[in-house]
């Protein structure tokens, strides 16, 4: 599946619970009309999915999909911790999306994800105005987390504090000449070796990113009229107009007057 079929898609999130499991708990076998996203921060617990046993332990992501059949039980002294949301992927039709993710992945134990989910907590328990919107706005905040690790293979909050600085560098002074040296001098760096870590980190040359970043913006720009194609060019860090429009039949599979409102 495209990860861009997710791009218009909304959860609609019918149970979440934070729990600490006593040794006595467990699920009764039934089959489940709804996705059981578990991620265990603690202990241990042994799950029956569609005939499977799966040890689940802390640092484990669980995505059960729909129309499973699901059992679970503790499974030692180390009682089972975890965040678990039953939720659906709904698209602009109003039909469920299914979810890409392996049953089970060993992610690891991220502080910020576990953020996430005690704020997704606190607004599921205090149930406030507008919680609905809140719960839902966390949970796509952690699926995009979960969908970086697993799906699109690069984490961007796991990346070195002089990448994150860069790229904001980037995004702020795109418009202006700036090269990786001038990034370079922002994080104490020599160009040389800043372009090897942001190649390892980011996946894409400095350059490359740069390049995004601008092209971005100029296909906003031209697609609400602001301007014509050589000041969008400008505005948006290109000083050859001729070398933009090749660049951006390159990225964007489409001239700049094709888009052009």
């Amino acid at each position: 599946m495209d990860c861009s079929d997710f791009d218009n898609a909304i959860p609609r999130i019918d149970y979440f619970s934070y729990r600490k499991n006593t040794l006595n708990w467990r699920i009764e076998p039934a089959i489940t009309d709804f996705v059981d996203m578990t991620y265990v921060i603690g202990g241990d617990a042994v799950y029956i999915i569609n005939g499977k046993t799966i040890t689940v332990s802390a640092g484990d992501l669980l995505c059960i999909p729909r129309e499973s059949s699901r059992s679970a039980i503790s499974h030692s002294a180390e009682t089972l911790e975890c965040f678990a949301v039953n939720f659906h992927m709904c698209g602009l039709d109003n039909n469920d999306v299914d979810i890409p993710l392996p049953l089970i992945s060993s992610i690891g134990i991220h502080e910020g994800i576990i953020s996430l989910f005690k704020r997704l907590n606190e607004n599921w328990l205090r149930r406030g105005p507008g919680y609905t919107m809140r719960v839902r706005a966390y949970f796509m905040l952690i699926l995009q987390r979960f969908f970086e690790m697993l799906l699109y293979e690069v984490d961007t909050s796991q990346f070195d504090a002089r990448i994150k600085t860069t790229i904001r560098f980037i995004v702020n002074n795109f418009a202006e000449p700036i090269s990786i040296a001038d990034a370079a001098k922002e994080v104490h760096l020599t160009p040389n070796y800043l372009g090897i870590l942001f190649k390892q980190e980011a996946g894409v040359t400095f350059r490359d990113y740069l390049n995004t970043i601008r092209l971005n913006q100029a296909e906003d720009m031209l697609r609400a009229g602001d301007g014509s194609i050589t000041e969008i060019a400008l505005k948006c860090g290109f000083k050859d107009v001729f070398y933009f429009s090749r660049l951006f039949k390159k990225y964007k599979g489409a001239t700049p007057s094709s888009v052009q409102s």
